[in-house]
């Protein structure tokens, strides 16, 4: 298919999932605004290489002034936000007695109510072109619980139920709302718990085997070369009833 004259907005796009993401929407035609912290060089790099338009905007998602500025800046230099992919998201691993408050309000505020306050800015371009596409990356842990993960588990789960109301308020429209709920990503997210693991004492090799023995029956990360040819299929004609949707991509995870 082609997006060719579509905008996507993918944020936490720097590296990761967000910007295997990219690639594949800019692989289609689209132009990409980018969103992230840190270095975003190397990134606009890959992209441009696509040939399409592309741009970057720093905004921390935690801050609602940011966000709006970022779609300030995405209508200012791009004209629309055609397809948006809600992709930013931190974590913490503590008990609930042990979790520290400050960690909490920021997961929720990255992980969710950014999810919401994207969402409210792009809907209304999109029903005015009555076209769009809305894609969370939400998490197997929106579907099931992990101990240590309260924050990351209870945002996740408010994201499959925004993708829900979205997908229902949107039902008679060109546009659509869908979550992906991909299993363990070789991300710097889970690398850290892979580290955690080596720290204590386990070779690297072998503490990666463990983590995706607990739960993935595949044995194998899910990739986000994976996570971006479904957002691409979920931007298609052939995606366009698939409404309020949480599609797990988790190497049979779910099925156990």
């Amino acid at each position: 298919m082609t997006l060719n004259g579509k905008t996507a907005l993918v944020t936490g796009s720097t590296s990761g999932i967000g910007l295997g993401i990219a690639q594949v929407l800019a692989a289609a035609g689209a132009n990409i605004i980018l969103n992230g912290f840190g270095d975003a060089q190397p990134a606009l790099a890959e992209i441009a290489r696509q040939g399409g338009k592309v741009a970057h905007h720093p905004a921390d998602l935690s801050n609602v002034a940011q966000i709006e500025d970022l779609f300030a800046f995405a209508l200012r230099e791009f004209g629309s936000v055609d397809i948006l992919v809600n992709n930013a998201g931190i974590q913490h691993v503590a008990p609930v007695e042990a979790f520290p408050v400050e960690a909490w309000d920021k997961i929720i505020a990255l992980n969710l109510s950014a999810v919401f306050h994207g969402s409210r800015l792009a809907l209304p371009g999109m029903r005015a072109r009555n076209w769009g596409r809305i894609i969370n990356i939400a998490s197997v842990h929106g579907l099931v619980g992990s101990t240590g993960k309260a924050a990351y588990v209870a945002a996740k789960h408010g994201v499959i139920g925004l993708t829900k109301v979205v997908g229902l308020e949107t039902a008679t429209s060109n546009v659509t709302c869908n979550a992906i709920c991909p299993g363990w990503v070789l991300t710097p997210l889970v690398q850290e718990q892979i580290d955690a693991r080596a720290a204590a004492g386990v070779d690297p090799l072998q503490a990666q085997e463990d983590l995706l023995a607990e739960k993935q029956p595949s044995r194998a990360f899910v990739t986000p070369q994976h996570l971006g040819e479904l957002v691409l299929f979920l931007c298609s004609e052939a995606g366009s009833q698939v409404r309020g949707a949480a599609w797990n991509v988790d190497g049979g995870w779910l099925a156990q």
